[in-house]
């Protein structure tokens, strides 16, 4: 159950701070505030709502949207750097499922 409590009961935050990162980022590279905003909210809803349609592999549909190549996956290259997301997601998801743990203790 701790697990559980850790990708899904936590999972909205994760979610929330990418949007939020995203809405950043776009600002550091020249978009106004409220585009910025508008558009990471819509990427995060409609890739989810892909997600949940298509019943594909999450995997399988970040294949499919990345060119070899492209601008999509020089960014993966960074998030899918050995030190970057993969490990950074699995520790943050530890912790959480660690603390769920001593709360339930």
């Amino acid at each position: 159950m701790d697990a559980v409590t850790a990708v899904s009961g936590s999972g909205p935050a994760y979610v929330f701070l990418l949007a939020e990162l995203m809405e950043q980022a776009g600002i550091a590279q020249g978009l106004p505030a409220g585009l910025a905003r508008q558009i990471a909210r819509r990427t995060v809803s409609g890739a989810g709502a892909l997600m949940e349609q298509s019943g594909l592999d999450a995997a399988e549909l970040r294949r499919r949207v990345t060119s070899p190549g492209g601008t999509t996956q020089k960014a993966l290259d960074v998030l899918m750097a050995p030190s970057a997301w993969p490990a950074e997601m699995e520790a943050a998801i530890a912790a959480a499922a660690h603390r769920a743990h001593e709360l339930a203790s």
